[in-house]
């Protein structure tokens, strides 16, 4: 009964409730660690292959904040990451009726993206039950992608589609059904520990260092100076 609290106690019960987000990726590592090292090992292969997001909602917004990060981060390609969005990418500001319930869209728009067997494919959707998404990820899976499918309730369709499941069961929400409270923080510590890992083992870490930083700014150029002098001397 959060809303009967007072703001003390309502920020301390939503913080308790979010510590289960952590709890749950820990169980989860295993799963984790199987879908980072074989899209690894997928992309290793191909100069071409693709990291592709899918999601609809605040599972689809988490996944855009992952994948946009990677070129800044570690000079990943742009035409290497790639969304499918439920309403497209109006749907990030705002919400689209009814489009996670669309099926054939999802379907028809991996083709257009002419997914195959070298990319790797992360559905998203907390209840694991999304159509758009588990669509999209059968749509892959047909064409030979890599599929990685994290949600945060058991024995749904996502997990039973994706050839690498991933489960976050981060349990009841404190506002019952709001994923945007600790089933999306789950979600994103899941995806920064996939998506790092596979740069770290694409090589763009060295000695702990983002060794292909891309500087942007008067800061980061600060930074890429002193990774380059630091790589220099080791």
């Amino acid at each position: 009964h959060i809303d009967r609290m007072t703001p003390a106690r309502a920020l301390a019960a939503m913080l308790d409730n979010q510590a289960h987000a952590l709890t749950a990726v820990k169980t989860a590592l295993p799963a984790i660690e199987r879908g980072a090292v074989a899209a690894y090992q997928r992309l290793y292969q191909s100069e071409t292959g693709r990291l592709i997001y899918v999601g609809a909602g605040t599972s689809a917004r988490i996944g855009v904040q992952d994948g946009a990060e990677l070129l800044p981060t570690f000079n990943w390609p742009d035409h290497r990451v790639e969304f499918l969005i439920a309403g497209g990418s109006s749907a990030l500001l705002r919400a689209v009726e009814n489009a996670e319930d669309n099926a054939e869209t999802a379907a028809a728009q991996m083709a257009n993206m002419a997914v195959g067997h070298d990319d790797v494919v992360i559905g998203l959707a907390a209840s694991g039950s999304t159509v758009f998404t588990t669509a999209a990820i059968a749509s892959a899976k047909q064409a030979g992608a890599v599929t990685i499918g994290i949600a945060n309730n058991p024995g749904t369709a996502l997990l039973a589609m994706a050839e690498y499941p991933i489960l976050l069961a981060t349990g009841a929400e404190i506002i019952a059904g709001s994923t945007r409270l600790q089933a999306g923080t789950a979600q994103k510590i899941c995806l920064n520990l996939i998506s790092n890992m596979i740069m770290v083992k694409m090589g763009f870490v060295v000695d702990g260092m983002m060794a292909e930083m891309v500087p942007t700014n008067a800061k980061l150029r600060r930074r890429r100076a002193e990774i380059d002098a630091k790589l220099s001397r080791s």
